[in-house]
């Protein structure tokens, strides 16, 4: 089916259908609903923005799009890195901002939570019952956890405690003909039926709006001991990983390279080495006798591998500040120009391949790419910065991206680990998945959302 604009008489039965202020038209409340933080300046212009407030308001405006044949944009807090949740001329935008309710059942150690709600206000309700959960992205403080689910977000701790899928017990989902489903519960063991929870985290929107979230919580996290560590080279940190990997499972292990390391540092000023080619940041949330064998064996692999310096600590508040440093990241690089994302992932064994690839990438195309990375998984975040009042700049950039994509593919790798395919990413997808794979993914879109409404253009 072909999707198109809705007529206008359409959208006013639309917006009388929900509750005052709920569907909005006006330019200026529509502009922020037009893309998320990619900042693609190709993002379209929505028919209407609907900011459901309940599970209803979301059937609602789904089954008007049906019946419309009006592409839908499903959007939490807007703070994907991909382009998932930009628009497309003439779509609906459904933003879940609104739904923002959680409740923690400490018995069963599960959380019930909205779409809208927001990574960091999950750990805080579950803190309050001494519980914890697990999946944290850099951005967990303004990221949603509908988003989460819907790109399978990982983070800084899912080296040791997994991704959001490993906590996903159940959904609640809005299907592209408007019937909510029940998927899953707060069952940990339940194999009755196809897998189809699992099916739905990471697909994007694709298939369906999830509207609520079953989530498994554990006990609350030790204080971590934590080490830093810098090197004078990419291949010595890389080559520290692998060692720290051999024989650890740290709850984080990060990098970051020296264009990320000084930008933090003009962002924060916290005394960090300019100097240094890299920067480790690790972890052991083990019992204290432990972590500290743990860190003193990670401070003798780092300085076999050639660190230069190598402190720890467990004071809460130094190893917090470390842990800032690195989510501090992203946002410290925009300040330097626009970005190109990419969360491209290798076998580990090939990482050191990546990293001395991403490097020579950067040289050939005359451009600057900063690298961080959950480099205890593999799963590493290339930032190609470029100025992008200087078309020649964007040009570059942009082949530096693909060339890093290539690279990734080469070595067996993937073109995403966590940031989701979005739009950004789809021109790679067929050549990541092979055309088979590409159109087994199309039939199962095709059977779930069969007039493809359900953010098209994204993901699959």
């Amino acid at each position: 089916m072909d999707l198109r604009a809705p007529a206008p008489d359409a959208v006013a039965a639309l917006v009388a259908a929900l509750p005052p202020g709920v569907a909005v038209t006006d330019a200026v409340a529509v502009e922020k609903y037009r893309r998320d933080r990619t900042e693609d300046p190709g993002a379209g212009t929505p028919a209407v923005v609907v900011r459901a407030e309940s599970v209803e308001h979301v059937q609602t405006a789904v089954r008007w799009a049906a019946e419309h044949g009006v592409a839908v944009v499903p959007r939490g807090a807007g703070s994907g890195l991909s382009g998932g949740a930009n628009a497309v001329d003439g779509c609906l935008v459904l933003s879940l901002e609104r739904m923002r309710a959680v409740e923690i059942d400490p018995v069963t150690r599960v959380a019930y939570a909205e779409p809208g709600l927001l990574n960091a206000e999950l750990k805080r309700a579950a803190a309050e019952h001494g519980l914890w959960y697990p999946p944290d992205p850099s951005s967990f403080e303004i990221c949603s956890i509908g988003g989460n689910v819907a790109t399978n977000a990982g983070g800084l701790c899912c080296v040791k405690y997994g991704v959001t899928t490993d906590y996903v017990l159940g959904l609640r989902v809005v299907l592209a003909d408007g019937r909510a489903v029940d998927l899953g519960g707060p069952r940990l063991k339940d194999v009755a039926g196809l897998p189809l929870t699992r099916l739905f985290v990471g697909s994007e929107g694709t298939l369906g709006i999830v509207v609520r979230a079953v989530l498994r919580l554990v006990p609350a996290q030790r204080r971590p001991a934590t080490l830093v560590a810098s090197f004078p080279s990419l291949a010595s940190a890389t080559s520290a990983v692998l060692g720290i990997t051999g024989r650890l499972r740290p709850s984080m292990l990060e990098l970051m390279d020296r264009t990320s390391i000084n930008a933090v540092e003009d962002m924060l000023r916290m005394g960090l080495d300019r100097s240094a080619a890299a920067m480790l940041v690790v972890q052991s949330d083990e019992p204290a006798g432990t972590a500290a064998e743990e860190i003193s064996l990670v401070t003798q692999i780092c300085e076999e591998a050639g660190a230069t310096e190598v402190l720890s600590t467990d004071d809460p508040d130094e190893s917090e500040a470390f842990v800032a440093a690195r989510r501090a990241c992203i946002p410290a690089l925009e300040r330097t120009g626009r970005l190109l994302l990419e969360d491209v992932g290798v076998p580990l064994p090939r990482l050191g391949d990546l990293v001395a690839g991403i490097e020579a990438i950067a040289e050939q195309h005359g451009t600057t790419i900063a690298l961080v990375a959950h480099a205890g998984d593999g799963n590493t975040h290339p930032l190609v910065v470029f100025d992008p009042a200087d078309a020649d700049a964007e040009a570059r950039a942009r082949g530096a991206y693909d060339a890093v994509m290539r690279i990734a593919l080469d070595l067996g790798g993937t073109i995403t680990g966590e940031h989701g395919v979005g739009r950004l990413k789809r021109p790679w997808l067929e050549d990541y998945l092979g055309p088979d794979v590409l159109e087994l993914n199309r039939r199962v879109k095709a059977a779930l959302d069969p007039q493809g409404i359900l953010n098209p253009g994204a993901g699959i």
